[in-house]
């Protein structure tokens, strides 16, 4: 019985994966007890761990060579030419401009050539910057001047169309060959921004495929947020959002890295990168376009990406804690937080207002997306009664009725909500200014969270924004997060409270992946038919090697041998054709169910195999199979997305797969967490726990077929293209999971 067994593969799997993360004289990262090594890899053969690339003489290089330099005025490069020398003023570097006809730009000597560059200069050149139409010609010349890095500005590649793709192949075939690094083609200026120094605390890393997108989180800086890096990776032909994902959450400044991206050049590259940044508690605000089909066009034609299924990335960046958002007016409110805010020291939140109805329309608001509104104590509720009249209420959300905030009892109220142990987040929306009272309230406010290690946070509503209480007061201070809409607020503070219960117990899913083959791999492998479906009873077979349970059944071709495994099997039996063609018996009729004597399984058989000629269908036999008793009837199953390889999904089985498409999806790898948070994805669950008198479902055996689909995804990567257990039986607590159909598909030979 699977029910019996639960618990034994994962923990097995987990003792494998310790005793393999340990190795004498490598490098490793500790993660909560489990080395993980560089260089590792997964039973599939794909790395473990995001390499992180050194980039800090990308953006702090010692001397920048900018190939095609020009000051003759109206021409465009003339403008980036001198952006660039401004740059380099700023960040201390040596900047040499490289033209064939001039002798000088901007009174800067030039030089002919890349390949003058070693005479021209006592060190190495780190940056290249192309203004040319084609690079690819350049990149060997740069690789023999051993520069490090290149931008390329150049358009006309991926995002044209399939002759631009082409280009940018060859582009990346180059780069591979140089060993230089290449940001771009099709990229922008947005690396050599000016970044305002005077600004101090935990910044914000920014990476952008479309440099414009990032104008807003740049301009953060007014506002008194500070910005580190700027990275427009453009095309990706090298250099991805992946690389610098990884680069930026090693940086100690770095507090949160905000992203846009509309298509990822490697699913696997950008999962390994968020990995990387939860382990280090560094939180990835991201907006990913490409949620309906009109964005993914758009996407794929800016930058020519697979934009990949939406759910699939949903859930991806989900699983590794990456906190997508959908407007870059969220990306900004929700970085500038997480970068600056201190770590919860609980997660309730309170609503402070001087209007009943302001505090009543925010924390419905905030009560329905999540969040935790907890009733203050009556202890607590007396005190702040000492200040506020008795008939308004202060349990949560807290109405002072407005008069308070204009004297010193407006402090009194803010520290003693504060003080009260179960508050982690005190909000107060101020929907219009009144001075002078908002001014008070906005300056106790201030004064508050200068003295307490949790999250202050004001709405000012305001559409002006001109206001003293708003321009001096509240952007002023570094410890008040201020916004200007209810949902930016809710959804930011939702996302401070989640990133930090995600990465507090995060456990990396890549520190437990299988390395090795499992003795159930060879069963597997032996029965895999390169670009075939396979029949019901090979499928069958197939998750019997990997211990997920079927039903007793025989496969026969004969009436006479049917009727004996009837006998063997028990009756009440059901009757399946079973062939490499067949995908939907149902429809054709090639299911007899609830067969209880010798005479139905005679008739069964010839009527099947009756149908399955007149419908010309091939048939490796008869499935005689043993009825299963009633349960919740569950689909799990595995398919290959194009960006993130084997994804795993289950949800609720038989036609509601088809009807109400209630599933959940995860890429491996994952742990049993994961698993059991899938089952809380699904609109259905309650259906497992029991309704209506029905008993409840044996869960912890789902998990398990779950899990082991999963390392079946893993291992046989290279070998099997889709799987779908439907319906997956699941019996009452404690009797296990029954796949009673199955259907695989094996990948193309490579």
């Amino acid at each position: 019985m699977l029910g019996s067994t639960h618990g034994t593969f994962t923990t097995d799997l987990r003792a494998r994966v310790v005793a393999c993360g340990e190795h004498a004289g490598t490098p490793g990262i500790a993660v909560h007890g489990v080395t993980a090594v560089e260089g590792d890899r997964d039973v599939s053969g794909r790395p473990l761990h995001a390499p992180v690339p050194d980039l800090d003489r990308f953006f702090r290089p010692r001397a920048v060579a900018v190939v095609g330099a020009s000051d003759a005025e109206g021409r465009p490069h003339t403008g980036i030419t001198r952006q660039l020398i401004a740059w380099a003023e700023r960040v201390g570097a040596e900047l040499v401009p490289v033209h064939p006809t001039r002798a000088s730009v901007f009174g800067i000597p030039c030089v002919p050539s890349v390949g003058a560059l070693a005479a021209a200069l006592a060190g190495p050149v780190d940056l290249a910057v192309l203004l040319v139409a084609d690079p690819l010609p350049v990149i060997e010349e740069l690789a023999e001047a051993k520069v490090r890095f290149a931008v390329a500005f150049a358009s006309g590649f991926a995002e044209t169309g399939r002759e631009g793709a082409d280009a940018q192949e060859r582009l990346a075939e180059a780069v591979r060959r140089s060993g230089i690094r290449l940001l771009g083609p099709n990229t922008n200026l947005n690396a050599f921004e000016r970044f305002r120094e005077d600004l101090d605390g935990p910044a914000i890393a920014l990476i952008t495929q479309s440099g414009h997108q990032g104008r807003p989180v740049h301009t953060l800086q007014e506002l008194g947020i500070r910005l580190s890096h700027w990275a427009p990776t453009g095309n990706e032909a090298d250099l991805e959002t992946a690389d610098f994902i990884s680069y930026f959450s090693q940086l100690p400044e770095v507090g949160a890295i905000a992203c846009y991206v509309e298509g990822l050049k490697d699913g696997r590259a950008f999962l390994l990168a968020a990995d990387r940044a939860a382990r280090r508690g560094v939180p990835v605000v991201a907006v990913k376009v490409g949620r309906t089909e009109a964005g993914a066009r758009t996407a794929a034609s800016h930058t020519g990406k697979l934009t990949g299924a939406d759910r699939v990335v949903d859930a991806a960046m989900r699983q590794f804690g990456v906190i997508r958002v959908d407007g870059l007016d969220e990306l900004q409110d929700t970085a500038a937080l997480l970068a600056r805010a201190r770590k919860p020291v609980a997660d309730g939140v309170v609503v402070y207002s001087i209007s009943g109805g302001t505090g009543a329309h925010f924390s419905d608001l905030a009560t329905a997306a999540g969040l935790r509104l907890p009733a203050l104590p009556e202890a607590k509720q007396a005190e702040l009664h000492q200040w506020i009249p008795d008939y308004l209420n202060v349990a949560n959300p807290v109405d002072n009725g407005g008069h308070p905030v204009g004297d010193w009892r407006g402090r009194k109220i803010i520290d003693a909500i504060l003080a009260d142990p179960s508050v982690g987040v005190l909000v107060c929306p101020i929907t219009g200014p009144f001075p002078p009272m908002s001014d008070r309230l906005a300056q106790d406010l201030v004064d508050a969270a200068e003295a307490t290690d949790k999250l202050v946070c004001v709405v000012w509503g305001s559409p002006v924004g001109t206001e003293a209480a708003y321009r001096e007061t509240l952007l002023g201070s570094s410890r008040v997060a201020t916004f200007r809409t209810f949902g930016n607020c809710i959804g930011a503070v939702k996302a401070y409270l989640d990133h930090h219960r995600f990465t507090t117990a995060y456990r990396s899913p890549f520190d437990e992946a299988p390395r090795t083959p499992s003795p159930s791999f060879r069963k597997a492998q032996a029965l895999m038919r390169p670009g075939r479906r396979l029949s019901e009873h090979a499928a069958k077979q197939l998750l019997r090697a990997y211990g997920i349970r079927v039903p007793r059944e025989q496969l026969v071709t004969s009436a006479a041998a049917a009727v004996r495994a009837a006998g063997q099997v028990g009756y009440p039996v059901v009757m399946k054709a079973s062939g490499a063609q067949i995908a939907h018996k149902t429809e054709l009729g090639l299911v007899k169910v609830g067969l209880t004597s010798a005479s139905q399984v005679r008739d069964a058989y010839r009527e099947l195999t009756d149908i399955a000629r007149y419908e010309g269908v091939g048939l490796d036999g008869i499935l005689v199979c043993q009825m299963v008793g009633r349960g919740v009837e569950m689909v799990v199953g595995m398919t290959r997305d194009p960006l993130f390889g084997p994804t795993v999904t289950v949800g609720l089985g038989g036609v509601l797969v088809e009807v109400l498409r209630d599933t959940a999806v995860r890429v491996p790898p994952f742990g049993e967490r994961e698993a059991r948070d899938m089952l809380g994805e699904l609109r259905g669950r309650a259906l497992l726990d029991g309704v209506r008198g029905a008993p409840a479902g044996d869960v912890d055996a789902l998990v398990e077929v779950v899990l082991r689909v999963q390392r079946m995804a893993l291992e046989l990567d290279g070998d099997l293209a889709e799987l779908d257990i439907n319906p997956l039986m699941v019996l009452p607590r404690g009797q296990g999971a029954v796949a009673l159909d199955a259907l695989a598909v094996c990948r193309e030979e490579a």
